[in-house]
């Protein structure tokens, strides 16, 4: 038998689809050149992934519409949600609003864990991953995360990069000079209000706050367990 030695991140790296591919290898063993196909179903090469990754199983659920939605929840029904078991959730880094790389039922997937008020953590699966991951509501999945090495950038409600626009001009100077962590956390404390006017209020005293040179929230509660803030989505019955 002859044995082959493969540079997985250079495979990884090259992949143009990197949940379906496959590795073909050419071998020459007596002059007569043939092919050998080795075909990687959903094969997952990341370096993301090491010896830190958390493995468990969960089920999903699809949310409960709610009569009182908080300021920012769409009121869309295609997606689940499934809730990490509290010693999953204890490994993670943060308490609070966390960025992974995972796989689901073997679909890799990047993703936010946010805080679910009970000292865990809740994700967000979309109609697409589930898809993806041959799951729907009531299945129970299998999942690998890890922390993300490296910062992701939080995507910016509207209306906070709306006021940010014709903010003092330190509040916008600041707002780019912080970490993406520290945006995250002022992302965070405007969406977990739950009424519109508390929600715009925040977003006018986080324009003064940078302007004033507050690189963090003052006093914020990232886990929501102390302020009730925070809380999963409410499982449809």
């Amino acid at each position: 038998m002859r044995c082959f030695k493969i540079d997985a991140a250079a495979v990884w790296n090259s992949a143009s689809d990197k949940n379906d591919f496959s590795l073909k290898l050419a071998i020459n063993p007596s002059g007569s050149t043939k092919e050998c196909c080795l075909v990687v179903a959903r094969l997952v090469l990341s370096n993301k992934m090491t010896k830190t990754t958390i493995r468990f199983k969960a089920k999903l659920f699809r949310p409960a519409m709610e009569l009182r939605r908080r300021a920012d929840q769409r009121a869309k029904t295609d997606w689940t949600f499934l809730i990490l078991p509290k010693n999953a959730s204890a490994k993670l880094p943060s308490r609070g609003i966390t960025p992974i790389n995972g796989m689901i039922n073997g679909f890799h997937f990047q993703a936010v864990l946010e805080p679910d008020g009970q000292k865990s953590h809740w994700l967000r699966v979309d109609r697409k991953l589930s898809e993806s991951a041959g799951a729907d509501a009531g299945d129970v999945v299998t999942l690998e995360i890890a922390s993300a090495a490296k910062e992701v950038e939080p995507k910016v409600p509207a209306d906070l990069r709306k006021a940010l626009a014709s903010a003092n001009p330190k509040a916008r100077g600041l707002w780019s000079d912080i970490t993406p962590n520290a945006r995250r956390d002022w992302i965070q404390w405007i969406s977990s209000a739950k009424q519109s006017e508390t929600r715009a209020r925040r977003i006018k005293n986080a324009c003064s706050m940078l302007a004033d040179g507050k690189r963090r929230v003052c006093c914020f509660d990232r886990s929501g367990f102390y302020s009730k803030s925070l809380s999963a989505p409410k499982a449809a019955t």
